[in-house]
């Protein structure tokens, strides 16, 4: 009895911790990432007018939403400084030199290439999705709270704007 090549050949389903994240400037970020998205995307579209009903036609332009990264921050919290200085090279909020640190650090450029590999349910990398140009646009708030009886450690959440993200098998073949 011969099969159809329609037919799904892997039964597995794709797991939410089978995952590695990497930011190439930033490995220490890296390192201890916990949670990372897929972002949406979403294809604009133009209206036909027509003497009966408007008819809906595909756009021509992607919007991306953000790249969200968890990670769990290091006790000197060197992960969660570099993205706030990064930042604050960004946006320098007091004087232009904290800009001209940034573009002359060892970052050299003020984007990030960044991967996400998704790994099937040994572990194993099945493809990557790729981030070009990446840039932090928020960090979140870091509560210190000495009422707490039980306590978990601190988690940072960083959200990335790209140019474009794409999905790659491990070759580099866009998907």
């Amino acid at each position: 009895m011969s099969f159809t090549s329609n037919q799904i050949d892997n039964r597995n389903f794709l797991s939410p911790v089978g995952f590695r994240f990497t930011l190439s400037k930033y490995p220490k970020v890296s390192f201890f990432s916990n949670k990372a998205n897929i972002p949406g995307i979403a294809l604009g579209v133009a209206i036909q007018p027509t003497p009966f009903k408007e008819i809906p036609i595909p756009g021509d332009k992607l919007e991306y939403e953000d790249l969200r990264l968890e990670f769990l921050v290091d006790e000197n919290m060197e992960n969660y400084t570099a993205i706030y200085n990064w930042l604050l090279g960004l946006g320098y909020p007091e004087n232009i030199n904290q800009f001209d640190n940034l573009a002359n650090s060892q970052l050299v450029n003020l984007y990030s290439d960044a991967s996400l590999e998704v790994l099937n349910s040994n572990y194993n990398p099945i493809l990557r999705i790729k981030f070009k140009d990446l840039f932090p646009t928020s960090l979140n708030t870091l509560d210190f709270d000495a009422t707490q009886r039980d306590y978990t450690y601190f988690t940072g959440v960083v959200n990335f704007k790209y140019t474009i993200y794409q999905i790659q098998s491990l070759n580099g073949t866009v998907l």
